[in-house]
C-alpha cells in the first residue's frame, strides 16, 4: 500500500531480526487494550499507561522482528482498530 510506502523504506534500512518498539495509543473503552496486545506475539511483555484523565490507554511493546514487512503488517492490523494512534 502506498501509505506504507516511507515507512518500508525506513525499515528497509535496518538490519534484521531488529527489536523494534510498537507504542499505539487507543480510547480507553471497550476491549481496544486487548486487541492492541493481539497484535503481538503472545510471549511479549506489554507495557500499559493510562493517561492522566483517563480517556487513553498507551500500549507499549518491544518484539523482535525478522523483516520489514512483519512490522508493517503489524501496523496494518493495527490500523483497524478504532481510534488508535500509532506512534
Amino acid at each position: 500500500m502506498k501509505e506504507y510506502e516511507n515507512l518500508k523504506f525506513q525499515l528497509d534500512a535496518m538490519d534484521f531480526p531488529h527489536l523494534y518498539f510498537f507504542k499505539f495509543i487507543v480510547p480507553n473503552k471497550n476491549d481496544n487494550v486487548a486487541k492492541v496486545s493481539a497484535l503481538y506475539e503472545s510471549t511479549s511483555q506489554i507495557q500499559i499507561k493510562s493517561s492522566a484523565n483517563g480517556k487513553f490507554v498507551s500500549v507499549s511493546n518491544k518484539q523482535v522482528m525478522l523483516s520489514a514487512d512483519d512490522i508493517i503488517e503489524i501496523y496494518k492490523k493495527a490500523s483497524e482498530i478504532e481510534g488508535l494512534i500509532a506512534l
